[in-house]
């Protein structure tokens, strides 16, 4: 059991709660490698990589609408 200053220090989780959501992340990340494509892991990050340049063209458009008022 982990004191109440060493919570404090790191938030309101405690230390040991935190490792295991850590382990248990990476056997699901392993899991999923396994059943999925090989390189599906590249694609979906490169799809959410698009996905987020198109909410920064939306947002810089709305600055510069913003802007010219």
């Amino acid at each position: 059991m982990t004191d109440q200053s060493e919570t404090r220090r790191h938030g309101w989780m405690p230390d040991e709660t935190r490792e295991h959501l850590k382990a248990a992340a990476e056997a699901n990340r392993k899991a999923f490698d396994s059943i999925l494509p090989p390189g599906f892991r590249e694609n979906r990050r490169e799809a959410r990589r698009q996905m987020l340049m198109a909410a920064r063209s939306l947002i810089d458009r709305a600055i510069k609408r913003m802007e010219a008022r």
